[in-house]
């Protein structure tokens, strides 16, 4: 099957330092990546054919925790430590510290490929020219659905247009029956919320780049409350962990802990290799809020870090990998859909993938053209990350009587002005 994409803590630091010092030593230029989707594991055939071809300029590959890259990588870049590059998710907010690559690549060609998502790279400055890394894969959010609990509680599937509140209704009647744990998870993540909030109604950001705090993003904090009450999403996951610590629940659906668990689109070959056959499953289309059916896009892009004492291997090494060959081959082996215009225009095979999960593929990249305005707007922010760190945290505290929702508003505002006046200030 061919399918093209849609336009477009402590210890965790002390790991990322002695891995990069490791990387140093041996006079290659470390990348960190994790192990899901677009990562170490998909990357690495393409790593060692470089190395063959460019056994002067070598690069090495680390594989690090998805949380270290969120939390600990930011710390040890403002010290001037940590890899020569990584595949990132925070686009625009790590930028001060990305190489400029246009000497190493076609620039050009990238501009073509890329287009947007290079001034999201670009962070203070997104009509530039500089290219600060090659965005690797398009993600989008989504649910995945056991279809095998429906059927033992003999409950219809709700059907595209089906409302948040449907699927609510829906898997909580399926939990009763099947005595499954819980009818609705969602990953501990202020992005994963941010699809929800923004289906409600929230703006998120305005177009002068400031934080907003509306009736949309209210209503929302208001629903994901209640649902935490009465039972459709358990208080032990976004209540029971402080502050803004990222989790992912993909572990709940594999275990058939839960009828509906809202992840994204780079869980896909974990779901083909791990559910395989224990049970059906397959990828909602987007549920709908007041405002649209919409869900947030996202993606990660690989960068070299200005304090390289590698830059030629590194702009190498980035430029290899863009070549539609060896990009499509990583695509495929991720089962992702290619952030690269001209890959996903060719249309991309996945071989290794089976037929549930080439559906699932195919369920997610129709959810492109839906995604609203707001929700681009959002992904695109140099100060998404503060926001989302905010609504992580602040949510948290709601749901725990800490803070009322009004409350929460106003700090997540503050939060995050605070943020906004605290980066110009380093500028």
């Amino acid at each position: 099957m061919k399918l093209s994409a849609f336009a477009y803590p402590a210890a965790a630091g002390v790991f990322l330092a002695c891995a990069a010092a490791a990387s140093a030593q041996n006079g290659a230029a470390t990348i960190f990546c994790d192990d899901t989707g677009f990562g170490c594991i998909t990357m690495q055939p393409v790593v060692d054919r470089y190395n063959e071809e460019h056994p002067d300029l070598p690069v090495k590959l680390e594989t690090v925790s998805y949380q270290a890259i969120l939390e600990s990588l930011p710390v040890q870049l403002e010290s001037g430590e940590g890899p020569d590059g990584a595949i990132i998710t925070d686009l625009g907010g790590l930028s001060r510290f990305y190489l400029d690559i246009t000497p190493y690549v076609d620039a050009a060609q990238f501009e073509k490929d890329y287009g947007q998502t290079l001034s999201w790279l670009r962070g203070s400055d997104p009509d530039g020219a500089a290219i600060f890394g090659m965005p690797t894969s398009l993600t989008v959010n989504g649910a995945y659905v056991n279809k095998t609990l429906f059927e033992q509680a003999s409950v219809p599937l709700p059907e595209e247009g089906a409302t948040w509140d449907d699927w609510a209704v829906a898997t909580t009647k399926v939990a009763e029956a099947t005595n499954t744990d819980f009818p609705m998870e969602m990953d501990r993540s202020g992005h994963r919320f941010a699809s929800f909030a923004i289906s409600q109604g929230a703006e998120l950001v305005d177009d002068e780049g400031r934080p907003v705090v509306d009736d949309g993003l209210r209503n929302a904090i208001e629903k994901f409350k209640a649902w935490h009450e009465t039972g459709v999403m358990p208080m032990d996951l976004w209540g029971a962990v402080g502050g803004a610590t990222h989790r992912e629940l993909f572990a709940d659906f594999l275990n058939a802990n839960v009828v509906f668990y809202f992840g994204g689109s780079w869980n896909l070959g974990k779901m083909d290799a791990e559910v395989g056959d224990l049970f059906d499953w397959e990828v909602a289309p987007a549920p709908c809020g007041p405002s649209s059916c919409t869900v947030m896009p996202g993606g990660g892009a690989l960068v070299a870090f200005k304090h390289t004492e590698h830059p030629e291997a590194m702009g190498a090494f980035i430029n290899y990998l863009s070549q539609p060959e060896n990009l499509t081959e990583v695509i495929a082996a991720s089962v992702e859909i290619p952030a690269s215009r001209s890959v996903g225009d060719a249309g991309v095979e996945y071989p290794g993938a089976s037929e549930r999960t080439q559906e699932a593929l195919a369920t997610f990249s129709a959810q492109v053209p839906k995604m609203a305005d707001a929700a681009y707007r959002f992904q695109g922010w140099r100060y998404q990350r503060a926001m989302m760190n905010s609504l992580t945290t602040r949510i948290s505290q709601v749901l725990n009587d800490e803070l009322t929702v009004d409350e929460a508003l106003a700090r997540i505002e503050t939060d995050v002005n605070l943020a906004i006046d605290a980066a110009r200030g380093n500028q």
